[in-house]
């Protein structure tokens, strides 16, 4: 049981920390409707600014955290203004491409400047584990699905009760309602794509502070998919939930089917979940159905 518990406790914080990164990939497709294929991409060229900040400039590691959250939020500004915003008005399927050529361009910059072997990020939390009876909790790890649930709550809580929040509510809908009504949507289009670098930022950057900081670090981007398909492409409160559900999957697969078939079925657990779920709920947990008047 202990070992259950064990398992259990892990994948829930962990996978709480796939939430804040598919919350990026929700942000983008509820304003904009694209799917943003490279959000793996933004969250490791964020994440190499943080540890960059710390080894090169040697800044504390939160004033790293901050920094790398503010130039996270410009690459994330310049990709809508200089690469998305020309593809306006063009077939979705165009845009969703464009998106596979940002995730090529900003790889060959990660490798570019920071190529080479998994680099060592300063610790932001203690060590040690929280003894809770025969139960060990990472301190690391509690901390950081902490900070990635205040997030998602707080992004949830602009949308739903700030102005510019409730603007990009309103472009989700429908562009053209949004602008004739004196909603400037480029505005709307350049804050998703911010909000979205940022957050991806904020996770890869909790998650290298406990693993260390390489190139697989972005591969935590393909696990936010099956979290975004789970919670519903456009629920902000969908992806708080899909995410420890997809962890919980996760580190039960590695823990009781991996060693008896040699491995490799956590990996794809999320995926095996996500299709299950799909059959019956296309549309996600939180997801809406989309009803058109023909």
């Amino acid at each position: 049981m202990t070992e259950f518990l064990g398992f259990a406790t892990s994948g829930i914080l962990v996978g709480a920390l796939y939430s804040i990164v598919a919350l990026g990939v929700v942000l983008i497709f509820k304003t904009t409707q694209v799917f943003n294929l490279a959000q793996g991409e933004m969250l490791l060229i964020g994440t190499w600014l943080g540890w960059a900040a710390i080894a090169w400039w040697h800044l504390p590691i939160w004033l790293a955290f901050i920094v790398a959250l503010v130039l996270s939020a410009v690459v994330g500004m310049v990709i809508e203004r200089f690469v998305m915003r020309p593809m306006v008005g063009q077939p979705l399927m165009a845009m969703i491409m464009i998106t596979i050529g940002i995730l090529s361009v900003l790889r060959g910059i990660s490798l570019y400047f920071w190529g080479g072997p998994t680099q060592a990020f300063p610790r932001m939390f203690p060590a040690e584990g929280l003894q809770i009876g025969a139960l060990s909790v990472s301190l690391q790890h509690l901390y950081a699905a902490g900070i990635a649930v205040i997030l998602v709550v707080l992004t949830y809580a602009y949308f739903r009760y700030t102005r510019g929040g409730l603007a990009m509510r309103a472009m989700a809908e429908d562009h053209q309602v949004a602008q004739s009504v004196g909603l400037s949507v480029t505005r709307g289009f350049s804050r998703a794509w911010m909000l979205s670098a940022i957050v991806a930022t904020a996770g890869g950057i909790l998650l290298g502070s406990t693993v260390g900081v390489d190139f697989s670090l972005s591969d935590i981007g393909l696990k936010a998919f099956p979290v975004v398909m789970l919670g519903g492409f456009e629920s902000i409160p969908g992806v708080l939930l899909a995410g420890p559900i997809m962890g919980l999957c996760e580190f039960l697969g590695a823990g009781y089917v991996d060693p008896l078939v040699g491995g490799g079925i956590g990996e794809i657990m999320p995926f095996v979940v996500m299709l299950i779920v799909l059959l019956f709920r296309p549309y996600g947990l939180f997801g809406y159905k989309t009803i058109e008047r023909v």
